[in-house]
């Protein structure tokens, strides 16, 4: 008899996943725009101080991805985010009330801890709900929170810091989290089997799917084993310099922009926005076509490699031309942001489900120990150098690292295994959620 996948499970959960790790990146991203828009002056944080903050977000987030991803493997993904939801949204509105240095380090570093299993506890979300031939666009549709978040976030936060100053902008920003967990607590269930607007048949198909592509990926019998995988070991050395020419672009863009002559903090958000459209764009192409392939490592490499050649190319530049120079900052940005849904695609699809989830946190882990060193010695290069071209330099030479790793540690035939999935679904009747 034939089987279709039901197609709803995309309207219904798609878009609380992305609501959701909006919110997360909202509340650790608009810290960049408070820096340039006179929180450093109101409580007298030094360059390296700034540097410092910036980057302990990642630092917390560094310490409890493991353990939050097994949690949710093993316990409750939706239990987890609900209470992290909270917790975060807390913690960003009472970064709007303090006036103490120490305070604000505290509370960077628990945002950290706060948010680390979020993205872990997603992609282990997504995989039980979606297949192989899907799972790169589900991931993107999560991760696309993360640069649709930053257009939106620049703009508002821009005229946020203008009309009521830096502290109000952390309070308004940090309240839609807390509110949010309610809506995410009662739309969301942790298994297909839980969900009540899925029938028994449907449930079952999918089950029946999920499994057999379990089935067919080779068993690892713990986490020990995966992480001692020289596959596992490589995707997070890639993953680390993946992420420090990423946040090294996010935190410092605004302050990058803002030092051009004649520009306001208005004008800053505004042009912040803009390479986080073509990041959206090429997201959503690059996930399109990894899943119609399963060329994954071909729509990962190759955005990187370019992401670094814009950088470098901007670095020679230098203040030279700013436009010219902005325009490279929009092309890196858009690199590097298009690959987040092949790759992650990768890891759920070479590790079986009991190891899937502590692999995926410990890749995120190391790409937070890059996001610390990129946010943090992006800033500390700007503040020694008194120019950004050094930064540019250093995140060029990590996304070209990152490119050639990929190249190394993904291999094995995407032709064969779109053949093998063709196979499965003319037998099971998988119908395309985006093209039917």
């Amino acid at each position: 008899m034939k089987k279709t996948i039901a197609r709803k499970r995309w309207y219904r959960l798609i878009p609380i996943a992305f609501i959701t790790y909006s919110l997360a990146y909202l509340d650790r991203a608009n810290f960049g725009f408070a820096a340039a828009g006179g929180m450093a002056k109101d409580l007298h944080i030094t360059a390296s101080i700034s540097s410092l903050l910036g980057s302990l977000f990642f630092l917390g987030y560094f310490f409890f991805q493991i353990p939050g991803a097994i949690y949710a493997a093993n316990r409750s993904a939706k239990k987890l985010i609900f209470w992290s939801l909270i917790l975060w949204g807390g913690l960003a509105m009472a970064t709007g009330l303090i006036s103490n240095v120490n305070l604000l380090i505290v509370i960077r570093f628990m945002l950290g801890v706060v948010e680390s299993a979020v993205m872990p506890s997603m992609l282990v979300f997504l995989s039980r709900w979606f297949t192989k031939s899907e799972r790169s666009r589900a991931n993107t549709f999560l991760i696309l929170g993360n640069p649709a978040t930053i257009l939106w976030m620049s703009i508002l936060s821009g005229y946020l810091i203008k009309s009521v100053g830096w502290r109000w902008m952390f309070i308004w920003e940090g309240l839609p989290a807390i509110v949010w967990a309610f809506f995410w607590w009662r739309l969301v269930s942790d298994k297909p089997k839980d969900a009540k607007w899925l029938t028994e048949t449907e449930k079952d198909d999918l089950e029946e799917e999920l499994q057999k592509e379990q089935n067919s990926i080779k068993p690892v019998k713990n986490y020990a084993a995966a992480f001692k995988s020289k596959t596992v070991i490589l995707l997070c050395l890639q993953y680390a310099l993946w992420s420090i020419g990423v946040y090294g672009f996010v935190m410092w863009l605004p302050s990058i922009i803002n030092a051009a002559p004649n520009m306001n903090i208005v004008k800053t958000g505004w042009l912040a926005s803009i390479p986080y459209v073509l990041a959206i764009i090429s997201m959503l192409s690059a996930s399109y076509f990894s899943d119609k392939t399963l060329k994954r490592k071909s729509f990962v490499w190759p955005f990187l490699l370019i992401g670094a050649i814009a950088f470098y190319s901007s670095y020679l530049i230098g203040t030279s031309n700013f436009w010219l120079s902005f325009v490279l900052l929009i092309i890196a940005g858009g690199a590097m942001y298009a690959p987040y849904g092949p790759f992650f695609a990768i890891i759920t699809e070479i590790l079986p489900r009991n190891v899937a989830g502590g692999a995926i946190a410990l890749i995120n882990s190391l790409g937070a120990l890059g996001s610390f060193a990129g946010s943090y010695l992006v800033g500390y290069l700007n503040g020694t150098t008194g120019s950004f071209g050094a930064s540019y330099l250093f995140m060029s030479g990590s996304l070209f690292l990152s490119a050639i790793i990929t190249i190394i540690a993904v291999k094995g035939s995407g032709k064969t295994s779109k053949n093998k999935l063709r196979e499965k679904s003319a037998v099971i009747g998988i119908s395309d959620p985006v093209i039917s």
